[in-house]
């Protein structure tokens, strides 16, 4: 089964379609998906559907949306008699297992790309960490899940998901500066410098990329409006890193603020 849940939830199984229309049908999906080749318990499963309200018929109603699931999947595999949809949708003691072949739900694929160029970063390898995490943020076609209903545990799968994006392509814009990219990462940089108004690590970087293509003063016009938007929006001035990064511009010499401003 390919399942895709960075954007939209998209199921298939031998190329047909198996995402269900109803809403908690798809969150046992999604949720499952997530966790493929993992058992999701039972209770779990019963969290994200009623949160804290379970109701005491939920045990018949999650079994009847198990088996909603499962005609979805039979009905792709009716040209596979060896294969039936409880061997790609398994119970388990306690709970259920969605069984995929490795590389095939986007979400994992896009964490290997992601750890392994993180690794290459450390390294200092930036032209491979580069690399390695744009192959893994071509993978998103929007936020994570964005048309299925989340409850209390999907919620937190997609604010981690979310994160570990914006993580990542931080990261993948500071190896590009590493290589001496600027003048090909401003252009993306005041996007997210506008999409994140109050996003440091965004604005430290479209800095130094600006710096870098001689921009200086368009770089000390980016820090005014984060700046602005921080003691407006929080009541708070840029943090001392930043303002090392302000300073530097300034003076011309960014060697010293460098190492405090590079993404994490």
């Amino acid at each position: 089964m390919e399942i895709k849940v960075l954007g939209s939830l998209a199921a298939h199984e031998r190329g047909v379609p198996v995402v269900p229309t109803a809403a908690k049908p798809r969150q046992l999906l999604a949720l499952l998906a997530l966790h493929a080749d993992r058992v999701v318990g039972v209770p779990t499963l019963m969290e994200e559907i009623w949160g804290e309200n379970v109701p005491r018929s939920a045990s018949t109603t999650l079994q009847t949306y198990i088996l909603q699931l499962r005609r979805k999947i039979a009905a792709a595999l009716a040209d596979e008699p060896l294969l039936d949809a409880k061997d790609v949708l398994v119970t388990r003691l306690g709970g259920y297992l969605l069984r995929v072949q490795p590389g095939q739900v986007d979400a994992h694929e896009f964490e290997r790309f992601s750890d392994d160029g993180r690794t290459a970063f450390e390294l200092g390898d930036y032209r491979t960490a580069s690399d390695l995490l744009r192959r893994g943020l071509a993978l998103w076609q929007g936020p994570a899940l964005v048309d299925v209903p989340a409850g209390s545990v999907l919620e937190l799968e997609v604010l981690r998901l979310n994160e570990e994006h914006t993580a990542a392509l931080e990261r993948r814009i500071e190896a590009d500066l590493r290589l001496s990219r600027h003048a090909e990462v401003v252009p993306e940089l005041r996007v997210l410098a506008a999409r994140h108004p109050l996003h440091e690590g965004f604005c430290a970087q479209l800095m130094r990329a600006l710096h870098g293509t001689g921009g200086s003063w368009r770089a000390l016009e980016a820090y005014q409006r984060l700046r602005g938007s921080l003691v407006r929006e929080l009541g708070l001035e840029p943090s001392s890193t930043l303002q090392e990064l302000h300073q530097a511009v300034l003076s011309g010499d960014l060697d010293h603020a460098l190492h405090r401003a590079v993404a994490d």
